[in-house]
């Protein structure tokens, strides 16, 4: 690629960046500090006095926290024993292990509501087992239902530690180890001082995105009506958005934290200070775990795999049952969700509409990522380094966040009003979810030219060939199933993105799935059966598209996840 086109790529993908990430995060602040057209910190300091906003914060860093650790606590020794140990039926339990990032977790509170509810399938079975006494049954999920906020977000995101760690681990070099172990250094202060300082980038990075997403996560506190947490609070406060700044400065406080947190974890966790000299193969690390030790690996995977798919268990229960009130299983069972999840007239709409806004962003995601990684490995023009960083900042900035700002940026009076046309959001919903997920394909699309050599390029343009011709026979072909990868994860998580629908769509011709789940799970009647339906349904499609993506990329699967 010539160095005039590579420059207008940079201007171009750089544009975009600044038009649809880093505008709608400068709109956000400004509708937070100027009113009236003057700054002001009064809104932004009413939050840090006001006991319900300060009760928000708290409970969002706690269930942060609390989902981060649990998500670690899960992730880490699953990472350990896979990374040392061959044991039976490792290659099965290693993909059933990724089977919770097939649901968004506030679609598995619905059945976790259901199973551990109060009046729920658990207390009946120990009131039939006399353990518990139904007139005062206690509440498992906790008071406020902070616990079982803090239950799906672990076990929806503990996979994104799993990976980012199993990929750092694949990475190190075992003579480090074997040096420590010869000079006497047991396992545990080999872990310590060895293990876990070269492993640190990667748990970092899987746990930075863990804490944000738990932080900001909208979806799973709506279906528990837990009321006391920021993200709920800034979704409330949309029905008076137009002439209150405090929705916009909760916003605004949401972003110095996640953004505090990002930098202060990459300066002391983020960056990899040690070098190390040239790994041995994989086969040389790994070992045949002894009958007893392999039973014992074999069965904690399961326990996990069995844990993570308890929400599934509840929500695919649910799309079958009749009826689910006061019995350990549904009474009778039936297909007629199913058929109706399809045929209803708020799900068959969404439906297509999830289909159209994913394909588009999907579309759109491809062009650019295959750009930007251009620009980042087979080019050596000056900022092509902060095209690669400000590529996977969308993973380190809450979802909520970005939706806030592309509301402000589109209201009326706004430069890019034109994008929300008599109210339907299907051009920002495209570029959100298409800046949203942009990161799977870029990062998908670099490993993908840093495996193919530039000597075929190279000599496609001597024998005569355009940089163009040269990219489309050649390099692409190379890569496709990198691109294929990205595509598929990026697909999905748009299918089923949650802050962006339930934001931006605000009218049911234009309501996405997630939205229409949602909204089908407050309804009267049979709408939970059918929210679960369409939840099992968003299952099966998701769980074949990262089944995709993890037979094309393997081990760098955990690089997508990873900021």
């Amino acid at each position: 690629m010539s160095k005039p086109i590579a420059y207008l790529v940079f201007l171009v993908t750089a544009a975009f960046f600044g038009l649809f990430f880093l505008w709608p995060i400068a709109t956000t602040v400004e509708e937070a500090f100027v009113v009236d057209g003057r700054f002001t910190l009064d809104f932004v300091h009413h939050i840090f006095v006001d006991p319900i906003y300060i009760e928000g914060l708290t409970n969002a860093f706690l269930i942060a926290t609390c989902s981060t650790l649990a998500a670690l606590l899960i992730a880490m020794p699953l990472a350990l024993i896979s990374d040392r140990y061959i044991f039976p039926g490792k290659t099965l339990l290693s993909s059933l292990v990724l089977v919770p990032l097939i649901l968004p977790p506030f679609v598995g509170a619905i059945g976790i509501k259901q199973i551990l509810g109060q009046e729920g399938a658990l207390n009946i079975l120990l009131s039939k087992a006399g353990l518990v006494d139904m007139s005062t049954p206690p509440d498992w999920l906790g008071e406020g239902r902070f616990w079982g906020i803090v239950i799906m977000n672990a076990l929806h995101l503990y996979p994104i530690l799993y990976l980012n760690v199993t990929a750092a681990l694949a990475n190190l070099d075992p003579a480090m180890e074997e040096s420590a172990q010869n000079l006497g250094a047991g396992p545990w202060r080999r872990f310590r001082k060895i293990t876990l300082p070269l492993a640190m980038p990667g748990i970092f990075a899987g746990a930075t995105i863990v804490f944000i997403w738990s932080f900001t996560e909208l979806g799973v506190p709506l279906i528990f009506d837990y009321q006391r947490v920021t993200s709920v609070q800034i979704f409330n406060g949309i029905k008076d958005i137009s002439g209150n700044p405090m929705p916009y400065a909760l916003v605004a406080v949401m972003l110095f934290f996640s953004v505090l947190l990002y930098i202060v974890g990459k300066h002391f966790f983020g960056r990899n200070t040690f070098t190390m000299t040239g790994r041995a193969a994989i086969s040389t690390k790994q070992r045949k775990a002894p009958p007893l030790i392999g039973i014992l690996c074999s069965g904690f995977f399961a326990c996990i795999i069995s844990l993570a798919i308890f929400p599934h268990i509840g929500v695919i229960l649910m799309s079958f049952a009749t009826d689910w009130y006061h019995s350990i299983l549904p009474q009778s069972f039936t297909l007629a969700h199913y058929s109706d999840a399809l045929g209803h007239e708020l799900t068959v709409p969404s439906i297509a509409n999830s289909l159209k806004y994913a394909s588009i962003s999907t579309l759109l995601d491809i062009v650019l990522g295959i750009a930007i990684a251009y620009v980042i490995v087979r080019t050596r023009i000056p900022g092509r380094g902060l095209l690669d960083a400000l590529s996977m900042l969308p993973l380190a900035v809450p979802g909520l966040v970005l939706a806030f700002g592309y509301l402000a940026m589109t209201r009326e009076g706004q430069p890019f009003h034109f994008l929300l046309p008599n109210g339907n959001p299907t051009l920002i919903l495209v570029i959100a979810y298409a800046v949203r997920r942009l990161p799977y394909v870029v990062r998908s699309a670099v490993a993908g030219f840093q495996q193919t050599s530039v000597d075929l390029e190279e000599a496609a343009q001597n024998l005569g060939a355009s940089p163009l011709r040269t990219l489309k026979r050649i390099t692409i072909p190379l890569i496709t199933a990198n691109l294929i990868a990205g595509a598929l994860l990026a697909f999905a998580f748009a299918m089923l993105e949650v802050s962006d629908s339930l934001i931006l769509a605000q009218q049911q011709p234009h309501y996405p799935i997630t939205k229409a789940i949602y909204t089908l799970f407050g309804a009267l009647g049979n709408g939970h059966f059918l929210a679960s339906a369409l939840g099992a349904w968003s299952m099966v499609f998701l769980a074949i598209t990262i089944m995709g993506a993890s037979i094309a990329l393997g081990k760098k699967l955990g690089a997508l996840f990873r900021v």
